[in-house]
Parts: structure tokens; sequence; C-alpha cells
């Protein structure tokens, strides 16, 4: 059997506070030593270890792929601070930059995402945001801690097929059939 490289795309370092204690140099040193290809930075919320991973990981012969977890608005929850139906963690998207162009929207993202959140509620980006940033963007769901997931195991599976819908609007260039595909599924559920 050939060997099949694996790639990790939802890595936290120590910049995710709470969530990541492995240092760059440490994340360098260990996709190294697994012969890993390539590795992404998903940080929670900050991009802060980006310059740092890209020159460590290309120093290492590993392709560096910068990314960042971040929180989205679908308009359809309260997210804040005095909600107290909401759930204690926030449900995030992982967002993968592509290309030269998708890394500079990421970081306009990002930024807005602080700048233009009102102070006293965490940080997100509202759907609308998105539009016209995605290009070069890939977006993936989170997993079972991603909001479509989330609301499929809170029974709310209508929830999910809306805001699948609506990535799957704002990422348009990016789609392929398989998401589609799911956005079948869970209509069906």
């Amino acid at each position: 059997m050939a060997r099949l490289d694996f790639v990790h795309l939802h890595v936290h370092s120590s910049f995710s506070l709470l969530e990541g204690a492995l240092t760059i140099a440490r994340l360098a040193e260990l996709a190294k030593a697994d012969h890993q290809p390539a590795l992404a930075l998903t940080d929670t919320d900050n991009m802060f270890g980006a310059l740092e991973f890209s020159e460590k990981l290309s120093s290492s012969g590993i392709q560096p792929i910068v990314g960042c977890a971040l929180a989205i608005d679908f308009g359809d929850s309260d997210h804040g601070p005095r909600n107290g139906n909401a759930p204690p963690e926030r449900a995030r998207i992982v967002l993968l930059a592509a290309r030269r162009e998708g890394y500079r929207s990421l970081m306009r993202l990002n930024s807005r995402a602080f700048l233009d959140t009102p102070p006293n509620e965490p940080p997100r980006l509202k759907l609308k945001w998105l539009e016209g940033e995605t290009a070069d963007i890939i977006a993936l769901t989170g997993g079972p801690g991603g909001p479509l997931d989330m609301a499929v195991a809170a029974g709310q599976s209508h929830f999910a097929t809306a805001r699948l819908d609506a990535l799957l609007k704002v990422f348009t260039s990016n789609c392929n059939g398989m998401a589609r595909r799911r956005s079948v599924a869970l209509r069906r559920r």
C-alpha cells in the first residue's frame, strides 16, 4: 500500500489562549518528525503566529497553511454578553488562505471581527462581511464544534440547513459537489 500523507488543517498553537500549548517551533518539530508535507495553523480569533509559523515551517521543508477559526454571526441567534441561553463556547468555522489574496482577506476579516463587534461582545464576523472576500479562502464548517453540527446536535437542523445554504452562497466559487450533497442530507433530517 502506498504511503498516505496526512495534513492537519485545524491546529492551535500557544496563540490560542486556553486551547493550545505548543509553540510554533515545537509544531514545526513535530510536523517534521511526522513527515507531514503541510500543516495549517488555525488559532482561535487571531493570526498572531502567522509570520513565525510561515517562516519556521518553510525552513523545515513543510508547506505552511495560514488560517484562523472565527465565529460567524448568521443572524439567527443572540451573541450578546447577557444571553443566558447561549452555549458557553461559540461555534466557529475554520478559514484557510489558499493564496496570497486569501491571506490578505483573512487579515481584513480577522481585524474586522475585533474592530466592528461591540467591545462588550465576543469577536465574530457577520455573514455579509464575507461577501467579496472569499475567492481565495477555503472554509471548513468546524466539525462537531462548528455552527452546523452543533445545530444538528441540538435538534435544530433547520438552522444547520439555513447556515450551510448561507455559506454555500458566500463561498460559491469554492463550492464542490460534496458540500451540496451535505446540504441535501441536512434537509432530509
